[in-house]
């Protein structure tokens, strides 16, 4: 029997804003309740429910890890993290008995990861989780020729650096890859080429254990499930996008003011993003529909505002390539400063199909919530009715 090779081997192997989002519910809501549900939106090319076992075993190894005092004092390092919330993480232990591991009997190839329990010890399982779905699957495949062809596509991303175009704003991109990765030891060798070699253009990472070891900038702010969880926080729902913003801009102080658009749809957010909001956050990040209409959506919005776009920073992190990147720049960055999430084309690009895996939040507080992408088959709700009602509280189309 093969001795057992953890894929998680330290609590720092996650990304930054997983530990943004969970200090302020632990700041304004740490009573709350949630529910994550696992979904993989493609067909693999090998079954998933075979893994069962092996994940399982990676859970047991997660859940016995606890935060180092070397790895503490590089979170508190980190201007927007408090006191408080670096002896929160010092207790920290994520609870076995909140994962549960299933297949479901009419997707018997299938598999079904459900995290169930308080919010504060629930939210950091997602990114492990994918990371160890998708390592255990790809550990079935040859790493040798993989590894191989995930070196020489790299070689032709850097090639490609050397075209980048002259704009107004200097072309900059970030790894944001952990959760979909070929492996980490592959993402660990793919950020410490590109640190060495894509300068100055590659400016950091979302993993905080990688930025920690090659000395990059660690990068995020917030994602769908924060946004998301305001759903069930006792405000109105037609108001839950501005009770977010609002909560976050009390937590952060001026950090962090990159919000995120897609929750209930772009064109719904920028009726909720007014003067005040377009004037307290740095700029916006894209993640659903066509980035070169939400550009100009976004532009035009801070226009009609009379602000200057250049002031701001457009993020993409769509399914992107460094070519897509490229054409996105070359469109906006004489417009306003742009930047570039990429995620699975850089730490997943070996040669084999990736895994469309997500881990989102389902319920909180016992009810039902929701995301209602700009793209088709990008949300995800298990409430027919609840989505319908979000739907119409919002005038957005159910896609």
């Amino acid at each position: 029997m093969a001795a057992f090779d953890p894929v998680i081997g330290t609590l720092l192997d996650t990304d930054l804003y997983k530990l943004t989002m969970m200090q302020e519910i632990l700041h304004h809501h740490p009573e709350t309740r949630a529910e994550y549900t696992f979904k993989c939106r493609n067909v693999p090319e090998l079954p998933l429910a075979p893994l069962r076992a092996e994940i399982d075993a990676q859970l047991d190894h997660l859940c016995g890890l606890r935060f180092t005092e070397d790895e503490l004092a590089y979170i508190g390092g980190l201007r927007f993290i408090k006191s408080d919330f670096v002896d929160f993480l010092r207790l920290f232990q994520l609870q076995r008995r909140f994962i549960e591991v299933s297949i479901p009997e009419d997707r018997p190839d299938d598999l079904d990861i459900r995290v169930r329990g308080p919010m504060l010890h629930c939210m950091l399982f997602e990114i492990y989780v994918l990371a160890i779905v998708n390592e255990v699957y790809f550990r079935q495949f040859p790493a040798a020729p993989a590894l191989a062809e995930g070196r020489r596509r790299l070689a032709d991303k850097l090639a490609t650096l050397r075209e980048v175009p002259a704009r107004r704003f200097p072309f900059i991109f970030f790894d944001f890859g952990t959760r979909r990765r070929f492996s980490r030891v592959w993402h660990d060798e793919m950020i410490a080429t590109l640190a060495r070699d894509a300068t100055p253009y590659m400016r950091g990472t979302s993993n905080l254990s990688l930025a920690r070891k090659h000395g990059l900038t660690p990068i995020g702010t917030m994602a769908h499930e924060y946004l998301q969880a305001f759903q069930s926080f006792g405000s109105r729902l037609r108001d839950f996008q501005k009770n977010a913003l609002e909560h976050w801009v009390h937590e952060y102080r001026g950090d962090l003011g990159i919000a995120l658009t897609d929750v209930v749809g772009t064109d719904a957010f920028l009726r909720d993003f007014d003067l005040y909001f377009c004037k307290l956050f740095d700029g916006l990040r894209h993640d659903s529909g066509d980035p070169f209409d939400w550009g100009e959506k976004v532009i035009a919005h801070y226009e009609r505002h009379r602000i200057d776009p250049s002031t701001k920073q457009l993020v993409f992190s769509d399914a992107l390539t460094l070519p897509r990147a490229l054409a996105l720049y070359a469109h906006f960055a004489d417009r306003a400063r742009t930047a570039f999430g990429i995620g699975t084309n850089l730490s997943n690009d070996c040669g084999h199909e990736p895994l469309q895996i997500v881990m989102k939040l389902t319920r909180c507080n016992g009810q039902a919530v929701a995301k209602v992408s700009d793209s088709p088959g990008k949300g995800m709700c298990e409430d027919p009715n609840f989505l319908s009602y979000l739907c119409h509280v919002f005038g957005v189309e159910n896609k």
